[in-house]
């Protein structure tokens, strides 16, 4: 298992409309697929009341060989040229999404030592069918004051599976307080509001997202 840094990607609509949030979907599943075929591991958070399908923000942490020059592609101003698909007549065709990394090594600000925790197991089916639903390598991690949790069952081994679940707690914590700088107009909140649209880094078009090559 590769040692190399985790980047983390807020990927924004700002005070974008619906269509933005759209974009953001949509850049989240290319940032997905593209993660895949170069052999990274992926895990988006979305925030706890985001539309379904289409939220304002989301988190994706990255991992794996050169997931730094991975992040990097991305960071900057994505812009996607299409009709509104969800007002008909209307004359804007140019819908901007701001991609920002974070720090490798930020950790959030709440407390997630082993005593604030609650650390369960159980049975995971988990890779290859043989040993699936043998052992209790299923982890479920909950951080008792918020109540927030994360689970992981990817992993045969219920050691990564607990570092994945940390991992994945502090992804969300990161994408929580991310949202509550937004609102109280922070520094994060000028990242949220004011999207630079000027020489995106990616340009995409129509409902397929097709990517224009510069």
């Amino acid at each position: 298992m590769s040692t190399s840094p985790c980047p983390r990607l807020l990927v924004t609509s700002g005070d974008g409309p619906r269509e933005c949030r759209r974009a953001v979907a949509l850049v989240l599943e290319r940032i997905v697929k593209e993660a895949g075929q170069s052999g990274l591991r992926s895990d988006v958070e979305m925030p706890e009341a985001a539309p379904k399908g289409d939220p304002a923000s989301a988190l994706v942490t990255l991992s794996g060989e050169n997931a730094l020059a991975f992040a990097a592609r991305w960071t900057g101003t994505v812009q996607w040229i299409c009709k509104s698909p969800f007002r008909p007549h209307h004359k804007r065709q140019n819908w901007f999404v701001g991609v920002f990394a974070l720090q490798p090594d930020q950790q959030p600000v709440a407390n997630l030592g082993p005593q604030d925790l609650r650390i369960e197991t159980f049975r995971s089916g988990g890779p290859g069918g043989q040993h699936q639903n043998t052992t209790d390598s299923g982890v479920r991690i909950t951080h008792e004051a918020s109540g927030l949790s994360a689970v992981s069952t990817d992993e045969r081994s219920q050691h990564r599976n607990r570092q994945v679940a940390l991992e994945r707690l502090k992804a969300r914590f990161l994408l929580r307080e991310q949202e509550t700088a937004a609102r109280n107009r922070s520094e994060q909140n000028r990242k949220h509001g004011q999207l630079e649209r000027g020489n995106p880094v990616r340009v995409f078009r129509g409902d397929s997202f097709q990517e224009i090559k510069n």
